[in-house]
């Protein structure tokens, strides 16, 4: 099956993305509640309301951190057992975030896949890019 990638120039500092990455309270303002912790082998959940075949927790496990540049983390929840990572390069107004979530197999995936990859486009579209604006009215 195709991996989720998706593309975003964001017109904010580095820091301010990767607040909004790696810290509990900014993740849960445009994801999902969470437990997490920016520190390899942290194991964590993330919960949303149950779906048919969803038990509404994905189960996960921090597998790399490179401050300010990537951030990867296994992803299990429903049939899907994969792996998201986020991606930060410096770019001359910002940073460009690419966000990878890989692995979908077989045709019970087909399903949670196109329902991820349309759910991650919205939500780096307006809920993350909410999320940095108000961080940057905090940092001014």
């Amino acid at each position: 099956m195709r991996d989720i990638v998706i593309t975003r120039d964001l017109p904010y500092p580095v820091e301010l993305v990767w607040s909004a990455l790696t810290e509990s309270d900014q993740i849960a303002a445009w994801l999902m509640k969470n437990d997490f912790s920016p520190v390899v082998g942290h194991k964590f959940t993330f919960v949303t309301d149950p779906a048919p075949g969803f038990d509404g927790v994905v189960h996960c496990t921090v597998l790399e951190v490179d401050a300010m540049r990537r951030l990867k983390m296994s992803w299990r929840g429903g049939p899907v057992d994969t792996i998201l990572t986020y991606d930060l390069q410096p770019i001359t107004d910002g940073v460009q975030l690419t966000l990878r979530h890989t692995g979908f197999k077989g045709l019970s995936n087909l399903m949670p896949r196109l329902m991820l990859g349309g759910g991650w486009k919205s939500l780096v579209a307006t809920k993350l890019v909410a999320v940095l604006e108000t961080l940057k009215q905090r940092t001014r």
